[in-house]
């Protein structure tokens, strides 16, 4: 038999042919992200960031969020013991597996984490039009 190789997952940058242009100084958010039967949900720690330094991009395939998170002015730079905590711009881009309902997607923080909430696309949904006589 012969060894499985593992593979890291293509970035969406590598999936979208880098269409998407992502700055080289941008630090890469973390999210976790999960699909019930209904929806697809992304949720991501936000602490820091005002909402008007927050920018959400929705289509039916891919989702990017990109913001900016400002250091406060504290103490002096070399005062610091452990200096852990990103301060500046970030971005993802995130690939979805199916298509969403983009114009009804929705975005809400709480303490902090950023929740969105995007409803599937029901392709097996159908209407039915009523003829018009004109």
């Amino acid at each position: 038999m012969g060894r499985s190789e593992l593979t890291t997952p293509k970035t969406a940058e590598e999936k979208t042919g880098n269409w998407v242009e992502q700055s080289k100084d941008d630090a890469q958010l973390a999210i976790d992200a999960y699909q019930t039967g209904g929806e697809i949900i992304i949720t991501a720690m936000i602490a820091g960031v005002k909402p008007e330094d927050l920018d959400i991009s929705i289509t039916r395939e891919m989702v990017i969020i990109k913001g900016k998170r400002e250091e406060p002015n504290s103490s002096d730079k070399e005062s610091y013991i452990y200096r852990e905590l990103y301060w500046g711009s970030f971005s993802r881009t995130i690939v979805l597996p199916v298509e969403v309902e983009s114009d009804e997607s929705e975005a809400v923080e709480k303490h902090g984490l950023l929740i969105i909430r995007m409803p599937k696309i029901n392709k097996d949904k159908s209407k039915t039009l009523k003829i018009k006589s004109l």
